[in-house]
């Protein structure tokens, strides 16, 4: 190799490296994968200064292996470059594509630093050492996963849903973002118009909700500096005035605000007492959809309760209270004196009863725990839980199903959810969703479904396998089954990292059959779930090779309109940058569809749709213009 070649290579690493080790700090919410992987980077100089020195001749195949860490510093430079330089609402609301982004990099320089064979570059053992510790530092860095920024995304969420969201969501993200004065908004506002222009005119969906997004946090900032010089009368006249209750905080049912909100099985959320008087009348419908619900039970939405009460404290209103919780061990006697008995003499049959006793037992408990919120509490309090958990491995399958449906029941309870994990419930209760009866089987799912309501809970039940055994239920089991298969699949999929697995472990094509099948009363999970899956790169790609464009459109034309919102965010998931499928879809005649729900379909289904009809237009008229 000739020693100009040698030395051109050398000085590009070196110069990439020199360039990002002047990068400035990044304050964004992209800061602690900037910030490692900048500084992995930095760590590799010494390495090109000593070969910028040395005389001694690098083979061919170490020029080759500094040429493809060229390739991934080049990659880590642009990165952490549009990544200080950017706009910060759009990393914020693609937060995991950004993460995507940067695992890539990491694993392409990871891949890259192990081609090399340092022995060959006659370099000092002290550098030896440190680019072996950079080596190991980005392959455990490839290994690992980004925790969700939870609070972020349900900051984002109440800004862009709320017609006027509460000051102090807009305060924190303001922060959160670091778009605390009029300047910062001004050169986010600079950095939106940017990637308009580099977009080439067509920036996708996502203008529209970020230019939404910057107004309200500009005029949350105006607000507040307009606050600071407001007269004294002016602020005793505007704390005089009742505050507008947010739409979002007022129950759908009684208009009035919540105060102990719960989410029925669609999604929707509901003041308890109302939701249950609905339910207690025979009612099988979600009030606000109309959609049939595929199980009654109610999981207690604290992520709204919170939110709730910051409001009522931000705007001097008393806090909501719950009445009739049981706190501890003591407070069983606010249980009625017949089920504390019966609590009591269970516990001593499920902890030192035979067989026969303790599955009569956990039977009770089951009956007990559905009955009312302080019986779930009291049984939990009493030490009942990691009794039942023990029983989920029992070789008796009545018993089994006694004590999984009664973690279900106990579950509904927040605390009894943390309780429930604690004791290590979440592989015996996989274990379950694999081997058990079909009704174990069925009761497990729903009690995955409801420990994934909190977001760690999400990877745990993910990470120990979950996903397959629920993918077989939702293919093999009875029509109930299927749903709370469906409903599991569809929660754990929030978090990023399940999409892939559930997309591995072959879920596309029981899907594909479930939407194709109109009688089998599953196109609603099956389309809610492909809708999320899409979203994901490998997703986008195991369902684009399922074909699913004419059943897509079907749906559009003849869905309920959630489906046709859901079929409509499918399509552009898939049509996006594919020029090939948008020419299947005019061919497939879908432009009548996509107007009529352009026209009639839901915010969201309008917006999808417009959306496709736009890039139809632009990609595909020419081509037609080109033929002879």
């Amino acid at each position: 190799m000739e020693d100009s070649e040698r030395e051109l290579v050398v000085n590009e690493l070196f110069e990439i490296v020199r360039e990002i080790s002047v990068f400035p700090e990044c304050k964004n919410t992209s800061k602690k994968l900037y910030s490692n992987l900048l500084r992995r980077v930095k760590l590799l100089s010494p390495l090109f200064e000593e070969l910028k020195d040395s005389e001694v001749l690098i083979d061919e195949d170490e020029i080759r292996g500094l040429g493809c860490l060229k390739v991934g510093l080049e990659a880590a430079k642009n990165l952490l470059r549009s990544v200080n330089e950017g706009s910060k609402l759009f990393q914020a609301l693609q937060k995991d594509n950004i993460v995507k982004h940067f695992h890539d990099v990491t694993e392409q320089i990871e891949q890259a630093l192990g081609e090399i064979s340092y022995d060959k570059l006659n370099i000092s053992e002290e550098v030896h050492e440190q680019i072996e510790l950079v080596h190991a530092q980005f392959r455990r860095a490839k290994e690992r996963s980004d925790s969700p920024d939870v609070q972020l995304y349900m900051d984002l969420y109440s800004a862009q849903n709320e017609k006027d969201p509460d000051p102090a969501i807009l305060k924190r993200l303001s922060e959160k973002l670091q778009l605390k004065t009029i300047n910062d908004l001004k050169k986010e506002s600079l950095a939106l118009h940017e990637m308009v222009i580099s977009s080439g005119g067509d920036p996708g969906d996502w203008l529209e909700e970020m230019s939404v997004l910057l107004k309200k946090l500009k005029d949350s900032v105006l607000a507040e500096n307009t606050g600071a010089e407001t007269s004294e009368n002016e602020k005793v006249f505007m704390r005089s005035r009742s505050p507008v209750i947010p739409d979002d905080f007022r129950c759908p049912i009684s208009l009035e605000l919540m105060k102990d909100p719960v989410i029925v099985s669609t999604g929707q959320t509901y003041e308890r007492t109302c939701i249950q008087k609905w339910l207690d009348a025979g009612h099988k419908t979600c009030p606000k959809t109309q959609q049939t619900l595929s199980h009654t039970a109610l999981t207690p939405n604290y992520v709204l309760k919170s939110l709730i009460a910051q409001w009522c404290e931000s705007n001097g209103i008393e806090l909501p209270k719950n009445q009739g919780s049981c706190k501890n061990k003591n407070s069983i006697n606010s249980v009625p004196d017949r089920d504390r008995a019966g609590i009591e003499a269970l516990l001593q049959k499920l902890s030192h009863g035979n067989p026969e006793e303790q599955r009569a037992a956990a039977g009770e408990f089951r009956l007990l725990a559905k009955r009312n919120a302080d019986n779930r509490v009291c049984i939990a309090d009493a030490g009942v839980i990691p009794l039942l958990v023990e029983l989920l491995s029992s070789p008796d399958n009545r018993t089994q199903e006694h004590a999984v449906t009664a973690l279900l029941n106990l579950s509904i309870n927040e605390t009894n959810k943390g309780n429930i994990v604690n004791a290590g419930a979440i592989p015996d209760i996989v274990e379950v969703l694999k081997s058990g009866s079909m009704e174990a089987r069925e009761n497990a799912a729903a009690t995955l479904f409801s420990l994934s309501v909190v977001d760690e809970y999400k990877v745990a039940i993910g990470a120990a396998g979950a996903i397959p055994a629920l993918i077989d239920l939702l293919c093999q089991g009875s029509p109930r089954g299927k749903k709370d298969a469906a409903t599991a699949i569809f929660n754990l999929s929030i978090y990023q990292g399940n999409k892939v697995r559930a997309v591995r472990a072959g879920i596309v094509v029981p899907l594909m059959r479930l939407l194709k099948d109109a009688g089998g009363g599953m196109v609603d999970e099956a389309l809610a779930i492909m809708a999320i899956l899409a979203s994901h790169h490998e997703g986008k790609t195991a369902i684009g090779l399922a074909e699913p464009i004419p059943a897509l459109i079907d749906v559009m034309r003849t869905g309920s309109p959630r489906n046709r919102e859901n079929a409509a965010a499918v399509l552009w998931s898939l049509c996006t940058g594919d020029v090939q499928r948008l020419k299947t879809l005019k061919d497939l005649g879908a432009e009548e569809a996509l107007k009529e729900l352009s026209e009639n379909g839901t915010d969201r289904a309008k917006r999808k749709a417009g959306n496709l009809l736009e890039l139809m237009q632009r990609k595909a008229e020419p081509d037609a213009e080109d033929s002879p």
